[in-house]
C-alpha cells in the first residue's frame, strides 16, 4: 500500500488510486477520473465481477468522477437479453447507478468499421485468407517467431474491397478476417498480427442481422473506451499482455492521449469455479438449478441465498486490490455476511428434525405467551411472543439416551433450559415398539424457573430452541454446503472440475417446524435459527408454503481465526 499525507492524517491508498493520484496532480485527463464496467452479456455475473463493480464505480465516486455501465456484445452467438437485464439488476442491487451512461459496444459498430477501414488505408492492417487453425500454426511459440501469412502484403486497395465485401456477406464464416499488421517476430503472442474482425453469422441481440462482421474484443475494448472518453480502464490480470495491443490500437487510430489500462488482480475463491463458461456447463449439464440456484458464486445465487450487498461490499473492501494473483479463504464471505446479519436479522426457533416432548405436569389446556427478544444486538427492536404449551418439538440432536460425558442436552434424567422459558427434566423415553426409536419425550417442567423470574440459585448447563406442537408452522429447509469438495476445483490439470463436486451440497428438510411469527415472513426476509444459523425466505417460495434457504451457519472459522 502506498502512504499518501492528507493533512495530519495518514491515508492508504491502493496501487490504482495512487496512479489515479498522480494522474490528478499532473492535470492529466483535465482532472478528470471516468471509469467503466464493460460485461459481456454470455452469463450471470458472479462475486469476481462484484468486485470489479465495486472498484469502478466505488472509484468514480472516490473522485467524483462518473462509471459507465457497457455491454461488450461483440460475440452474438452466445448472448442474450436475459443476461443484459440480469447485469443491470444485479449493479442495481448492489447499490450502484449508472444514470444515463448504459452504453453498447454494438453502439459503435458502424465506428469501429470505420476504425478499420483506417488501418486498412494506413497499411496497418489486412484482409487474410488462412484458417483459424493455420493462423495457430503460423503463429509461432513464445520461443519461435511467427510467420508472416501469405496474404500480408495485399494493397490497401485490395484489402479496402474484399473488407467491405466481408461486410457485405460475400463470403462465409471462417474464410477471412482481418489482421492487424504489427510483429510476427513480437515477443508478445498478442502482437502477432492479431485478428481485428471476423466472418460470423448470427443474429445480433440488439442489432439483429445488420452485420455479419463483427470487431474482436482487443479491437473493440480500447476504441469503446476512447469513444465514451474513459480515463482509466480498469481490467483483470489476465489482459495485462494484452496492454500492448490496447496501446496499439489506440495509437494507429490517432487516439493521443487515450485511455489508461490498468491491471488489478482477479478474485480467486476456495471451494468456486470463478469461470462463466464453467458456470454455464454446471447450469446446462443440470447440475445446478439455474443462474440463480443458491450454490452458486453468481450474485443472483448469493441474493436468491440471502446474502446482502452490504456484506459483499464489505467483503470486496476487505480483500483489497492487489497487483498479483492469490486466492481467497471462501470463510471470509462468510464472515463478512454473518458479521451483517448478527446486526439486522431478527431471532427465531425453527426446529429442523423434530422430535416431541411431553411436559406431564403442565396444564393439558394451558397456553402460555412468554416474550423472547428479536435481536439482542438491538435491544431497541423489541419482543416478540412465543406461545409455550403442554406438546412441544425439540431437535432431535438435542436428545441421546446413552451421552457422553459433557454431553449437555437432554438425556435421560437430566435437565435443560428451554430458551425464553422453563427448565424441564427428562423422566421417560416413547420408543416405537417395533423400531425403537425414540418417538417421544416425557419431560417435567419446574414452574419456579420461568426466565424472568427469580430462579432460586437453580442452574443447568444446556439451552435448547423448540417450538410449540400446537402452533409451528411447517417448512421446509434448505441446507446448502459448498458446491465443491476440493478448495481448488480446477488445481489437477486435465482433470473435469466436475469431477470435484459435492454430492452433499444440498440437503432439503421438509418436515421442519418454525414458530408461529414466521407465517408473516415474505420471500427475502432474514433470520437467524437459534443454535442453526442463518436463514432467507426463498425469493421464489409459493404463496402456500414456507421454504428457508440457510445462508450460513453459526459456526465462524474466519473470526476465529482472526482473533487468535
Amino acid at each position: 500500500m502506498d502512504q499518501e499525507q492528507e493533512g495530519s492524517s495518514t491515508t492508504s491508498v491502493n496501487f490504482i488510486q495512487a496512479i489515479i493520484n498522480r494522474d490528478l496532480a499532473e492535470s492529466k485527463n483535465e482532472g478528470r477520473v471516468h471509469t467503466r464496467f464493460p460485461p459481456e452479456p454470455n452469463g450471470y455475473l458472479h462475486i469476481g465481477h462484484a468486485k470489479s463493480i465495486c472498484l469502478n464505480f466505488g472509484l468514480a465516486a472516490q473522485y467524483q468522477g462518473l462509471c459507465n455501465l457497457r455491454f461488450d456484445d461483440t460475440n452474438p452467438s452466445k448472448e442474450e437479453v436475459e443476461y443484459v437485464e440480469s447485469i443491470q439488476d444485479d449493479v442495481r442491487w448492489l447499490g450502484f447507478d449508472w444514470d444515463d451512461r448504459m452504453f453498447y459496444a454494438s453502439d459503435y459498430f458502424e465506428r469501429l468499421y470505420e476504425f478499420a477501414e483506417q488501418l486498412i488505408k494506413q497499411g496497418k492492417a489486412y484482409v487474410c485468407d488462412l484458417s483459424a487453425q493455420e493462423i495457430k500454426e503460423f503463429r509461432g511459440t513464445l520461443t519461435e517467431a511467427g510467420q508472416n501469412s501469405p496474404y500480408r502484403d495485399r494493397t490497401v486497395e485490395e484489402n479496402l474491397r474484399l473488407f467491405r465485401e466481408m461486410r457485405a456477406g460475400a463470403y462465409e464464416d471462417g474464410a477471412r478476417v482481418l489482421r492487424g499488421k504489427i510483429d510476427m517476430a513480437s515477443s508478445n503472442l498478442n502482437m502477432r498480427d492479431p485478428v481485428l474482425y471476423r466472418i460470423q453469422r448470427a443474429s445480433h441481440h440488439r442489432t439483429g442481422d445488420d452485420w455479419c462482421i463483427y470487431p474482436m474484443y482487443d479491437f473493440a475494448h480500447p476504441l469503446s473506451d476512447a469513444i465514451e472518453q474513459i480515463t482509466h480502464s480498469i481490467c483483470t490480470l489476465e489482459f495485462e499482455n494484452h496492454r500492448p495491443l490496447y496501446d496499439w490500437v489506440l495509437e494507429s487510430c490517432n487516439i493521443n492521449p487515450g485511455p489508461q489500462q490498468i491491471e488489478f488482480a482477479r478474485l480467486n475463491l476456495t471451494f468456486t469455479v470463478m469461470s462463466k463458461r464453467k458456470l454455464r456447463q454446471l447450469v446446462e449439464n443440470g447440475d445446478v438449478k439455474g443462474w440463480d440456484d443458491p450454490r452458486m458464486p453468481t450474485i443472483s445465487g448469493l441474493r436468491r441465498r440471502g446474502y446482502t450487498p452490504e456484506a459483499i461490499k464489505d467483503f470486496c473492501e476487505r480483500i483489497g486490490v492487489a497487483k498479483s494473483n492469490s486466492t481467497v479463504d471462501i470463510s471470509l464471505l462468510e464472515h463478512c455476511i454473518r458479521e451483517d446479519l448478527n446486526q439486522r436479522a431478527p431471532r427465531a426457533m425453527c426446529v429442523l428434525r423434530p422430535l416431541k416432548v411431553i411436559l406431564i405436569n403442565y396444564p393439558e389446556n394451558q397456553i402460555e405467551m412468554l416474550p423472547g427478544e428479536i435481536n439482542p444486538e438491538d435491544p431497541g427492536m423489541g419482543t416478540r411472543d412465543l406461545p409455550f404449551s403442554r406438546e412441544l418439538y425439540i431437535e432431535q440432536e438435542d436428545f441421546m439416551e446413552d451421552p457422553p460425558k459433557k454431553y449437555f442436552r437432554l438425556s435421560p434424567g437430566s435437565e435443560v433450559r428451554l430458551k425464553h422459558a422453563y427448565i424441564i427434566k427428562c423422566v421417560d423415553v416413547i420408543k416405537d415398539p417395533v423400531t425403537g426409536e425414540v418417538k417421544a419425550l416425557h419431560c417435567t417442567y419446574d414452574s419456579e424457573t420461568k426466565s424472568g423470574m427469580p430462579q432460586s440459585g437453580r442452574k443447568v448447563k444446556g439451552t435448547l430452541h423448540w417450538v410449540s406442537a400446537a402452533h409451528a408452522v411447517p417448512a421446509e429447509v434448505r441446507l446448502y454446503d459448498h458446491l465443491f469438495l476440493k478448495e481448488n476445483p480446477d488445481e489437477e490439470q486435465g482433470e473435469d472440475f466436475t469431477m470435484n463436486l459435492n454430492p452433499h451440497s444440498l440437503e432439503v428438510l421438509e418436515e421442519a417446524l418454525v414458530e408461529p411469527a414466521l407465517t408473516e415472513a415474505a420471500p427475502g426476509n432474514k433470520y437467524q435459527f437459534l443454535r442453526q444459523g442463518y436463514f432467507c425466505v426463498d425469493e421464489k417460495s409459493s404463496a402456500t408454503s414456507l421454504v428457508f434457504n440457510r445462508v450460513v451457519s453459526l459456526k465462524d472459522s474466519w473470526g476465529k481465526m482472526k482473533n487468535k
